[in-house]
Protein backbone atom coordinates (compact mmCIF):
# COMPACT_ATOMS: atom_id res chain seq x y z
CA UNK A 1 0.00 0.00 0.00
CA UNK A 2 0.87 3.35 -0.86
CA UNK A 3 2.16 5.50 2.47
CA UNK A 4 1.03 9.03 2.65
CA UNK A 5 2.72 12.06 4.46
CA UNK A 6 1.03 13.32 7.79
CA UNK A 7 2.65 16.94 8.61
CA UNK A 8 1.18 18.36 11.84
CA UNK A 9 2.46 20.82 14.14
CA UNK A 10 2.03 19.24 17.56
CA UNK A 11 1.61 21.93 20.62
CA UNK A 12 3.77 22.24 23.79
CA UNK A 13 0.91 20.12 26.12
CA UNK A 14 1.05 17.38 23.74
CA UNK A 15 4.72 17.27 23.22
CA UNK A 16 4.83 17.53 27.40
CA UNK A 17 2.58 14.58 27.45
CA UNK A 18 3.69 12.23 24.61
CA UNK A 19 7.98 11.16 24.94
CA UNK A 20 7.75 11.33 21.20
CA UNK A 21 6.35 14.21 18.81
CA UNK A 22 5.69 11.27 16.13
CA UNK A 23 2.56 8.69 16.81
CA UNK A 24 3.95 4.76 17.26
CA UNK A 25 2.77 3.65 14.06
CA UNK A 26 4.97 6.41 12.35
CA UNK A 27 7.29 4.62 9.54
CA UNK A 28 9.68 7.42 9.51
CA UNK A 29 9.94 10.52 11.71
CA UNK A 30 11.71 13.72 10.84
CA UNK A 31 11.09 16.45 13.56
CA UNK A 32 7.07 16.88 13.62
CA UNK A 33 6.65 15.16 9.93
CA UNK A 34 5.63 11.92 9.98
CA UNK A 35 5.04 8.40 7.10
CA UNK A 36 2.36 6.60 8.55
CA UNK A 37 1.34 3.68 6.71
CA UNK A 38 -2.41 3.66 5.13
CA UNK A 39 -4.83 2.52 7.42
CA UNK A 40 -7.84 1.37 5.02
CA UNK A 41 -9.89 0.61 7.55
CA UNK A 42 -12.43 3.52 6.80
CA UNK A 43 -11.84 3.43 3.13
CA UNK A 44 -13.10 -0.20 2.55
CA UNK A 45 -15.48 0.36 5.54
CA UNK A 46 -16.98 3.42 3.22
CA UNK A 47 -17.00 1.03 -0.10
CA UNK A 48 -19.16 -2.11 1.77
CA UNK A 49 -22.05 0.73 3.50
CA UNK A 50 -22.13 2.82 0.71
CA UNK A 51 -22.93 -0.37 -2.04
CA UNK A 52 -24.92 -1.89 0.61
CA UNK A 53 -26.97 2.01 1.11
CA UNK A 54 -27.08 2.52 -3.10
CA UNK A 55 -29.15 -0.96 -3.10
CA UNK A 56 -30.99 0.08 -0.18
CA UNK A 57 -31.83 3.19 -1.90
CA UNK A 58 -32.63 1.56 -4.95
CA UNK A 59 -35.13 -0.63 -3.58
CA UNK A 60 -36.80 2.45 -1.43
CA UNK A 61 -37.34 4.66 -4.44
CA UNK A 62 -38.74 1.55 -6.28
CA UNK A 63 -41.35 1.25 -3.38
CA UNK A 64 -41.94 5.23 -3.69
CA UNK A 65 -42.61 4.80 -7.19
CA UNK A 66 -45.27 2.07 -6.46
CA UNK A 67 -47.41 5.55 -5.10
CA UNK A 68 -47.00 7.07 -7.92
CA UNK A 69 -49.89 7.08 -10.65
CA UNK A 70 -48.53 7.70 -14.60
CA UNK A 71 -51.73 9.89 -15.24
CA UNK A 72 -50.97 12.13 -12.03
CA UNK A 73 -47.12 12.15 -12.98
CA UNK A 74 -47.45 13.18 -16.80
CA UNK A 75 -50.43 16.11 -15.58
CA UNK A 76 -47.28 17.26 -13.53
CA UNK A 77 -45.02 17.49 -16.99
CA UNK A 78 -48.04 18.30 -19.08
CA UNK A 79 -49.00 21.38 -16.68
CA UNK A 80 -45.52 21.99 -14.69
CA UNK A 81 -46.82 24.60 -12.58
CA UNK A 82 -45.73 23.04 -9.46
CA UNK A 83 -42.38 21.77 -10.90
CA UNK A 84 -41.74 25.45 -11.63
CA UNK A 85 -42.76 26.83 -8.44
CA UNK A 86 -39.67 24.01 -6.80
CA UNK A 87 -37.47 25.03 -9.68
CA UNK A 88 -37.04 28.68 -8.21
CA UNK A 89 -37.32 27.50 -5.19
CA UNK A 90 -34.46 25.30 -5.83
CA UNK A 91 -32.58 26.72 -8.05
CA UNK A 92 -33.48 30.72 -7.01
CA UNK A 93 -34.24 30.72 -2.89
CA UNK A 94 -31.04 27.87 -1.62
CA UNK A 95 -28.22 29.45 -3.67
CA UNK A 96 -29.01 33.28 -2.72
CA UNK A 97 -30.12 31.98 0.95
CA UNK A 98 -26.54 30.12 1.04
CA UNK A 99 -25.14 33.76 -0.53
CA UNK A 100 -26.41 35.77 2.10
CA UNK A 101 -25.79 33.33 4.95
CA UNK A 102 -21.80 33.61 3.79
CA UNK A 103 -22.19 37.50 3.93
CA UNK A 104 -23.55 37.55 7.20
CA UNK A 105 -21.70 35.24 9.10
CA UNK A 106 -18.30 36.74 7.31
CA UNK A 107 -17.19 33.02 6.96
CA UNK A 108 -13.79 32.29 5.66
CA UNK A 109 -14.09 32.53 1.53
CA UNK A 110 -13.34 28.45 0.76
CA UNK A 111 -16.02 28.12 3.64
CA UNK A 112 -18.59 31.27 2.10
CA UNK A 113 -17.86 28.17 -1.60
CA UNK A 114 -19.04 24.82 0.22
CA UNK A 115 -22.11 26.96 1.94
CA UNK A 116 -22.85 27.99 -2.13
CA UNK A 117 -22.25 24.82 -3.19
CA UNK A 118 -24.62 23.18 -0.83
CA UNK A 119 -27.25 25.92 -2.18
CA UNK A 120 -27.10 25.18 -5.47
CA UNK A 121 -27.23 20.97 -5.06
CA UNK A 122 -30.66 19.56 -6.63
CA UNK A 123 -32.82 17.85 -4.02
CA UNK A 124 -32.43 14.80 -2.74
CA UNK A 125 -33.87 11.47 -2.87
CA UNK A 126 -34.73 11.42 1.09
CA UNK A 127 -37.14 13.84 0.43
CA UNK A 128 -39.51 11.51 -1.14
CA UNK A 129 -39.29 9.46 1.68
CA UNK A 130 -40.44 12.38 4.25
CA UNK A 131 -42.60 13.40 1.46
CA UNK A 132 -44.72 10.26 1.68
CA UNK A 133 -45.20 10.27 5.54
CA UNK A 134 -46.73 13.56 5.44
CA UNK A 135 -48.99 12.76 2.74
CA UNK A 136 -47.53 14.79 0.20
CA UNK A 137 -47.85 15.28 -3.38
CA UNK A 138 -45.85 12.01 -4.48
CA UNK A 139 -46.24 12.28 -8.06
CA UNK A 140 -44.98 16.18 -7.25
CA UNK A 141 -42.34 14.96 -5.83
CA UNK A 142 -41.02 12.33 -7.49
CA UNK A 143 -40.82 14.67 -10.59
CA UNK A 144 -39.25 17.80 -8.69
CA UNK A 145 -36.46 15.21 -7.72
CA UNK A 146 -36.05 14.41 -11.54
CA UNK A 147 -36.36 17.76 -13.09
CA UNK A 148 -34.05 19.34 -10.22
CA UNK A 149 -31.39 16.52 -11.15
CA UNK A 150 -31.31 17.05 -14.49
CA UNK A 151 -31.20 20.51 -14.70
CA UNK A 152 -28.77 21.18 -11.94
CA UNK A 153 -26.80 19.96 -14.88
CA UNK A 154 -27.12 23.74 -16.12
CA UNK A 155 -28.65 25.61 -13.35
CA UNK A 156 -25.27 24.30 -11.06
CA UNK A 157 -22.43 26.19 -13.05
CA UNK A 158 -24.59 29.01 -13.88
CA UNK A 159 -25.17 29.85 -10.11
CA UNK A 160 -22.06 28.73 -9.05
CA UNK A 161 -20.71 31.11 -11.46
CA UNK A 162 -23.11 34.15 -9.82
CA UNK A 163 -22.78 33.50 -6.72
CA UNK A 164 -18.66 32.40 -6.23
CA UNK A 165 -17.76 35.50 -7.92
CA UNK A 166 -16.62 37.37 -4.22
CA UNK A 167 -14.69 34.39 -3.41
CA UNK A 168 -13.22 31.88 -5.54
CA UNK A 169 -13.48 31.14 -9.91
CA UNK A 170 -16.01 29.33 -10.81
CA UNK A 171 -13.57 27.45 -12.72
CA UNK A 172 -12.00 26.36 -9.79
CA UNK A 173 -15.12 24.20 -8.86
CA UNK A 174 -14.94 20.89 -10.29
CA UNK A 175 -18.52 19.11 -11.08
CA UNK A 176 -18.94 15.79 -10.92
CA UNK A 177 -21.53 15.47 -13.71
CA UNK A 178 -20.80 11.64 -13.78
CA UNK A 179 -21.80 11.34 -10.38
CA UNK A 180 -25.05 13.81 -11.22
CA UNK A 181 -25.89 10.91 -14.39
CA UNK A 182 -25.65 7.82 -11.80
CA UNK A 183 -28.03 9.87 -8.99
CA UNK A 184 -30.22 10.43 -12.14
CA UNK A 185 -30.30 7.29 -13.30
CA UNK A 186 -30.48 5.66 -9.94
CA UNK A 187 -33.33 7.38 -9.14
CA UNK A 188 -35.53 7.27 -12.81
CA UNK A 189 -34.84 3.28 -13.34
CA UNK A 190 -36.61 2.36 -9.74
CA UNK A 191 -39.00 4.75 -9.92
CA UNK A 192 -40.47 3.94 -13.03
CA UNK A 193 -40.29 0.51 -12.14
CA UNK A 194 -42.16 1.24 -9.21
CA UNK A 195 -44.93 2.98 -11.36
CA UNK A 196 -45.12 0.47 -14.00
CA UNK A 197 -46.03 -1.88 -10.93
CA UNK A 198 -48.53 0.27 -9.59
CA UNK A 199 -49.98 0.24 -12.67
CA UNK A 200 -50.11 -3.72 -13.28
CA UNK A 201 -50.72 -4.60 -9.52
CA UNK A 202 -52.18 -1.99 -7.85
CA UNK A 203 -52.86 -4.35 -4.78
CA UNK A 204 -49.23 -5.68 -4.22
CA UNK A 205 -48.12 -1.95 -4.96
CA UNK A 206 -49.75 -0.99 -1.88
CA UNK A 207 -47.61 -3.89 0.02
CA UNK A 208 -44.53 -3.00 -1.92
CA UNK A 209 -44.97 0.76 -0.74
CA UNK A 210 -45.97 -0.01 3.28
CA UNK A 211 -42.63 -2.00 3.25
CA UNK A 212 -40.66 0.26 1.03
CA UNK A 213 -41.55 3.39 3.29
CA UNK A 214 -40.32 1.49 6.77
CA UNK A 215 -36.92 0.91 5.32
CA UNK A 216 -36.60 4.30 3.99
CA UNK A 217 -36.94 5.90 7.00
CA UNK A 218 -34.40 3.21 8.67
CA UNK A 219 -32.03 4.27 5.63
CA UNK A 220 -32.36 8.03 6.98
CA UNK A 221 -31.08 7.27 9.91
CA UNK A 222 -28.63 4.78 9.39
CA UNK A 223 -27.18 6.84 6.32
CA UNK A 224 -26.95 9.65 9.67
CA UNK A 225 -24.97 7.19 11.67
CA UNK A 226 -22.44 5.92 8.89
CA UNK A 227 -21.55 9.59 8.05
CA UNK A 228 -21.02 10.05 11.91
CA UNK A 229 -18.47 7.45 12.04
CA UNK A 230 -16.99 7.76 8.92
CA UNK A 231 -15.97 11.33 9.57
CA UNK A 232 -15.76 11.30 13.20
CA UNK A 233 -12.31 13.06 13.04
CA UNK A 234 -13.54 15.64 10.96
CA UNK A 235 -15.78 17.59 13.63
CA UNK A 236 -13.87 20.30 14.56
CA UNK A 237 -15.02 22.74 12.49
CA UNK A 238 -15.77 26.84 12.69
CA UNK A 239 -18.96 27.55 15.01
CA UNK A 240 -20.08 29.68 12.06
CA UNK A 241 -20.39 26.76 9.93
CA UNK A 242 -22.53 25.27 12.73
CA UNK A 243 -24.77 28.17 12.41
CA UNK A 244 -25.62 28.25 9.21
CA UNK A 245 -25.83 24.39 8.70
CA UNK A 246 -28.82 24.67 11.78
CA UNK A 247 -30.01 28.01 10.07
CA UNK A 248 -29.55 26.69 6.38
CA UNK A 249 -32.14 23.40 6.27
CA UNK A 250 -34.39 25.35 7.81
CA UNK A 251 -34.59 28.79 5.71
CA UNK A 252 -34.84 26.26 2.69
CA UNK A 253 -38.01 24.27 4.42
CA UNK A 254 -39.78 27.76 5.66
CA UNK A 255 -39.18 29.55 1.88
CA UNK A 256 -40.20 26.67 -0.05
CA UNK A 257 -43.59 26.16 2.24
CA UNK A 258 -44.28 30.00 1.72
CA UNK A 259 -43.27 31.01 -1.59
CA UNK A 260 -45.54 27.83 -2.63
CA UNK A 261 -48.83 28.82 -0.88
CA UNK A 262 -48.33 32.12 -2.33
CA UNK A 263 -48.07 30.12 -6.10
CA UNK A 264 -51.97 29.05 -4.63
CA UNK A 265 -50.67 25.34 -4.32
CA UNK A 266 -53.02 22.89 -2.17
CA UNK A 267 -51.72 22.58 1.37
CA UNK A 268 -50.27 18.69 0.58
CA UNK A 269 -47.92 20.17 -2.30
CA UNK A 270 -46.81 23.14 -0.07
CA UNK A 271 -45.56 20.47 2.14
CA UNK A 272 -43.89 18.70 -1.17
CA UNK A 273 -42.72 21.60 -1.99
CA UNK A 274 -41.15 22.36 1.33
CA UNK A 275 -39.48 19.68 1.82
CA UNK A 276 -37.82 19.33 -2.13
CA UNK A 277 -36.35 22.89 -1.20
CA UNK A 278 -35.08 22.22 2.41
CA UNK A 279 -33.51 18.54 1.67
CA UNK A 280 -30.73 19.03 -0.53
CA UNK A 281 -28.42 16.28 -2.33
CA UNK A 282 -25.79 16.06 0.39
CA UNK A 283 -23.82 13.56 -1.16
CA UNK A 284 -23.31 15.59 -4.63
CA UNK A 285 -21.89 18.36 -2.55
CA UNK A 286 -19.41 16.16 -0.78
CA UNK A 287 -18.31 14.85 -4.28
CA UNK A 288 -17.54 17.95 -5.76
CA UNK A 289 -16.11 19.48 -2.63
CA UNK A 290 -13.70 16.39 -2.65
CA UNK A 291 -12.70 16.80 -5.98
CA UNK A 292 -12.24 20.66 -5.81
CA UNK A 293 -9.79 21.74 -3.14
CA UNK A 294 -7.00 20.39 -1.10
CA UNK A 295 -6.49 18.57 1.87
CA UNK A 296 -5.54 21.49 3.50
CA UNK A 297 -8.64 23.57 2.51
CA UNK A 298 -10.93 20.19 3.31
CA UNK A 299 -9.98 20.52 7.25
CA UNK A 300 -11.50 23.35 6.88
CA UNK A 301 -15.11 22.60 5.48
CA UNK A 302 -15.43 19.05 5.05
CA UNK A 303 -17.75 18.21 7.56
CA UNK A 304 -20.30 21.13 6.15
CA UNK A 305 -21.89 18.71 3.94
CA UNK A 306 -22.34 16.24 6.98
CA UNK A 307 -24.11 19.25 9.51
CA UNK A 308 -26.43 20.55 6.97
CA UNK A 309 -27.39 16.26 6.52
CA UNK A 310 -27.87 15.98 10.34
CA UNK A 311 -30.03 19.12 10.79
CA UNK A 312 -32.10 18.89 7.09
CA UNK A 313 -32.92 15.65 8.69
CA UNK A 314 -33.79 17.00 12.32
CA UNK A 315 -36.05 19.47 11.10
CA UNK A 316 -37.65 16.96 9.00
CA UNK A 317 -38.71 14.48 11.23
CA UNK A 318 -40.04 17.72 13.53
CA UNK A 319 -42.16 18.65 10.42
CA UNK A 320 -43.40 15.03 10.10
CA UNK A 321 -43.99 14.90 14.06
CA UNK A 322 -46.05 18.12 14.21
CA UNK A 323 -48.02 16.87 11.11
CA UNK A 324 -49.02 13.62 12.53
CA UNK A 325 -49.82 15.21 15.51
CA UNK A 326 -51.98 18.48 13.58
CA UNK A 327 -53.56 15.00 11.56
CA UNK A 328 -54.52 12.97 14.98
CA UNK A 329 -55.96 16.03 16.51
CA UNK A 330 -58.05 16.89 13.54
CA UNK A 331 -59.38 13.49 13.09
CA UNK A 332 -60.53 13.65 16.66
CA UNK A 333 -61.80 17.08 16.13
CA UNK A 334 -63.77 15.23 13.28
CA UNK A 335 -64.82 12.52 14.75
CA UNK A 336 -66.20 14.74 17.90
CA UNK A 337 -68.30 16.42 15.77
CA UNK A 338 -69.64 13.66 14.13
CA UNK A 339 -70.81 11.79 16.99
CA UNK A 340 -72.52 15.36 18.28
CA UNK A 341 -74.29 15.88 15.00
CA UNK A 342 -75.30 12.34 15.32
CA UNK A 343 -76.15 12.84 18.80
CA UNK A 344 -78.63 15.97 17.69
CA UNK A 345 -80.28 14.20 14.87
CA UNK A 346 -81.10 10.99 17.23
CA UNK A 347 -82.96 13.76 19.79
CA UNK A 348 -84.75 15.36 17.14
CA UNK A 349 -86.38 12.10 15.68
CA UNK A 350 -87.28 11.01 19.18
CA UNK A 351 -89.03 14.51 19.87
CA UNK A 352 -90.68 14.08 16.39
CA UNK A 353 -92.09 10.81 16.90
CA UNK A 354 -93.45 11.68 20.53
CA UNK A 355 -95.22 14.62 18.65
CA UNK A 356 -96.71 12.58 15.82
CA UNK A 357 -98.10 9.15 18.52
CA UNK A 358 -94.60 7.22 17.27
CA UNK A 359 -94.66 7.53 14.17
CA UNK A 360 -91.42 8.55 12.24
CA UNK A 361 -90.82 9.64 8.97
CA UNK A 362 -88.97 7.63 6.57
Amino acid sequence: MQAYLLSQQFNTRILAENSTACPANATICNGTSCVLSEDNFNQTLSTVLSTVLTIMLALVMFSMGCNVELKKFWCHIKRPWGIFVGFLCQFGIMPLTGFLLSLAFDVLPIQAVVVLIMGCCPGGTASNIIAYWVDGDMDLSISMTTCSTLLAMGMMPLCLFIYTKMWTSASAIVLPYESIGISLVALVVPVSLGIYVNHKWPRKAKIILKVGSIVGAILIVLIAVVGGILYKGSWIISPKLWIIGTIFPAAGYCLGFFLARLAGLSWNRCRTVSLETGMQNTQLCSTIVQLSFTPAQLELMFTFPLIYSIFQLLFALLILGGYRIYRRHRVKTKTDIEKTEQKEDSKSTSSHANVNGGFVPN
